[in-house]
């Protein structure tokens, strides 16, 4: 298992500090995450086996004070190409789940020569109104876990959503969770369309979307969306069975093998 470490990029003469977690060898892969903070799980680590992966945190979900200095979508994207910069990545892959799916393809479509390669999991940032997107901040644990998971009370789902029984533990984790949900619906409330419609044409990198069947957050629906708006580059599409938002967690080996097999193609 390759070794994790943390790194703190400075950004801006240290107006931003992003805490990026590092781990593997290999072409260089960006990891940007959903709504929620990024651990380093399973998922990141059998990608670390073929990859050099870069899991940096969203601005704000790190340093709190970093969200205070982004205040539109475009200078998040902004914000992504300096952090680029910052890790000496010219045009690695990238990945995106859910808010940071939609973050990817921005980035990849504004410049789209940053990009090498994008896969896509289950992203946000479109919206129709026969299959509207639920609103994940703002709907209780239960009826989260229900839409996010294809087995809410399996192993995956029972981790993911675990509650610590110490109280002060369980304080902190909570205040943890609502602050990076804010930092990130910051940029995507009261609904996910962002004008992404208006760009992702630009996108020239070849683009693999991974959706799990079941998910209850943004609909599969939504796959075909993405991949027919991408119309510059070659676009591959992947209905993940057995799983729902979270599809690189729930089908965790088969999503590795697709992102492998893609990635090194």
């Amino acid at each position: 298992m390759p070794a994790t470490k943390e790194q703190m990029v400075d950004l801006r003469e240290g107006l931003f500090q992003t805490k990026v977690m590092v781990a593997g060898s290999g072409p260089p892969v960006v990891l940007l995450h959903g709504a929620p903070w990024v651990a380093w799980d399973k998922f990141l680590e059998d990608l670390s086996n073929h990859f050099t992966v870069y899991a940096p945190l969203h601005p704000g979900v790190g340093n709190p004070d970093d969200i205070h200095h982004i205040n539109t979508l475009w200078e998040l994207v902004l914000y992504h190409y300096e952090l680029f910069d910052g890790l000496g990545l010219k045009a690695p892959a990238v990945i995106g789940h859910s808010f940071g799916g939609m973050v990817a393809a921005e980035v990849a479509a504004t410049n789209p020569e940053r990009v090498s390669k994008l896969v896509l999991i289950d992203p946000v940032g479109f919206w129709r109104d026969d299959h509207p997107v639920k609103d994940w901040m703002a709907i209780e644990a239960d009826e989260l876990a229900k839409a996010s998971f294809y087995d809410p009370k399996g192993e995956v789902a029972q981790s993911f959503m675990a509650v610590p029984e110490d109280l002060d533990t369980k304080l902190d984790q909570n205040i943890q969770r609502t602050w990076a949900l804010a930092c990130t619906g910051k940029f995507i409330w009261p609904i996910p369309d962002k004008g992404l419609k208006h760009r992702i044409h630009r996108i020239t990198a070849p683009t693999l979307i991974l959706w799990g069947r079941n998910d209850g957050i943004t609909d599969p629906v939504y796959a075909q969306e993405f991949a027919d708006r991408i119309k510059k580059a070659p676009v591959r599409v992947e209905i993940i069975d057995e799983a729902a938002h979270v599809p690189h967690l729930e089908q965790r080996a088969k999503v590795v093998e697709l992102i492998r097999q893609f990635l090194q193609a």
